[in-house]
């Protein structure tokens, strides 16, 4: 249960006597990332998020190639569910650290952490752009 936060206990923790650190949570325990962990871990959520995005735009651009043309109401009920998913697997991507920190109390890495990666998808974003006005 202590890998969810290195170094501090986890939210999850917390709720079993049985956690590794004693049977008491201690206030006191501070989470730290230094600058190096916020760029490599923020560089890493937001590369996932681009390649996961990238992957649906590949499947949503060359979907009629690859299914087939949809005549029936399953073509909608696939893009709400895909819609659904890519929320999901976005929002893990982006925001499950930095709520883990959160929650452990480590308000100010969480927000560090979170803009990080929000920058980074900015500079993604910026890229992509500057490509399509080449092109």
């Amino acid at each position: 249960m202590a890998f969810l936060c290195e170094g501090a206990i986890s939210s999850f923790g917390r709720a079993f006597l049985w956690h590794g650190r004693g049977d008491r949570f201690e206030s006191g325990m501070v989470h730290t990332m230094n600058n190096q962990k916020y760029f490599w871990r923020s560089f890493i959520n937001a590369l996932g998020t681009l390649v996961y995005v990238s992957v649906v735009a590949f499947l949503m651009y060359n979907g009629e190639q690859i299914f087939g043309e949809f005549e029936s109401f399953v073509a909608p009920i696939f893009m709400l569910l895909l819609f659904v998913i890519s929320a999901t697997i976005t929002g893990f991507l982006v925001l499950g650290k930095p709520i883990l920190l959160y929650l452990d109390g480590a308000k100010r890495e969480a927000l560090n952490l979170f803009f990080a990666t929000l920058l980074w998808l900015i500079i993604f974003l910026a890229i992509i752009f500057l490509f399509i006005l080449s092109v």
